[in-house]
């Protein structure tokens, strides 16, 4: 399933190329919740390599991140917490666009989507194991990587 996601990834990326952006597709080593005073969301783990050139577009300012896109993809085995999602951060006006893959274990990271439902913002952290530092995308959707199923198996008085 991982390797179907990378691969449209790279099939996306490439209609987007085809178009003239250009395009970074992040291949993620990691992806876990986070819920620090910092940062609350899920941090994707990454390559050095990958996270300076993210942090070089993002920090420089040459690239701001005005829309994204999240294709959300079903897990075929019924019953799985598995979840897989991709985003596509895109600089509309510098025709830019950063590819994140994103595979999480429902279970493990209820707590952070729950509070993304209530604030309506789900935050994405790239970092790396190298550094303590981190760039974030925002989506104002969070339902958007979740099956309708889960967010109604969910009540308020489950603990």
């Amino acid at each position: 399933m991982w390797a179907d996601l990378l691969a449209d990834a790279s099939a996306i990326a490439e209609e987007y190329r085809d178009e003239g952006w250009d395009v970074v597709v992040l291949e993620p080593t990691a992806v876990s919740p986070v819920d620090r005073d910092e940062r609350v969301g899920l941090d994707v783990t990454v390559s050095a390599a990958e996270y300076e050139i993210v942090a070089d577009l993002i920090e420089e300012g040459a690239v701001t991140i005005t829309s994204a896109n999240v294709y959300y993809r079903p897990v075929a085995a019924d019953g799985s917490e598995r979840r897989l999602a991709l985003t596509v951060e895109r600089d509309e006006s510098s025709e830019t666009a950063i590819f994140v893959p994103l595979t999480y274990d429902l279970s493990a990271c209820r707590d952070v989507f729950e509070t993304a439902l209530l604030e309506e913002q789900l935050l994405t952290h790239v970092t790396t194991a190298s550094t303590d530092r981190w760039v974030s995308f925002s989506h104002d959707d969070p339902s958007l990587f979740l099956e309708e199923s889960d967010v109604r198996a969910w009540s308020p008085t489950d603990d």
